[in-house]
């Protein structure tokens, strides 16, 4: 009904590695060519559904848990999911991959330094990591483990939003759209 397979794009990477201007500009030229698809993106995530929870590993566990599971009741109903969140640790995005299904999970990370995203770094969290005003932070003082073996990965140091998004778009209409207009978007 919606000509695509209901998938979610499960963005990884730092914080300010570009994660939430991705999702949202990618939400926004799928709803432009009739696709029904949702960004789940973290720090609004926060504000209602795991507001419960701090950023210890374990919350952001069950913080990734929560949101793949809502992710997998939205590809359900035939959506595509874009998450952005940071989800640091390989195993609970694994975990997230069971829950969703190995076949709907498209892993994308989103490479960037840690200079790169601090240089970018609208709020100063990465300023603040750096004076320990921030305990465990993605990064700084706490690990990130790069995907292994992710479906896509994209530089954002060396490409731009719409660079970024034109690699997403050429991935899903060889791999889940089915509409003829999204050809014009596989040029990236």
């Amino acid at each position: 009904m919606f000509r695509h397979k209901p998938v979610t794009i499960w963005l990884t990477g730092l914080s300010g590695a570009g994660k939430s201007t991705i999702a949202f500009e990618l939400e926004r030229q799928l709803v432009a060519l009739g696709h029904a698809c949702y960004v789940l993106d973290g720090d609004n995530v926060r504000h209602g559904l795991a507001s419960d929870l701090g950023f210890d590993s374990k919350d952001r566990r069950e913080n990734i848990r929560r949101v793949a599971h809502v992710a997998q009741l939205m590809n359900d109903a035939g959506l595509i999911v874009i998450t952005a969140l940071i989800s640091p640790m390989r195993e609970d995005r694994a975990m997230a991959r069971e829950i969703i299904g190995p076949g709907n999970f498209i892993e994308t990370y989103l490479s960037a330094s840690v200079d790169a995203c601090a240089r970018r770094d609208p709020k100063g969290l990465y300023a603040k990591a750096w004076n320990g005003e921030i305990p465990s932070f993605t990064g700084v003082s706490a690990p990130y483990e790069v995907p292994s073996d992710p479906e896509l990965k994209i530089d954002t140091t060396t490409l731009t939003p719409a660079e970024s998004v034109g690699k997403l778009f050429a991935y899903l209409h060889h791999n889940c759209l089915t509409d003829p207009c999204c050809a014009a978007h596989t040029q990236y």
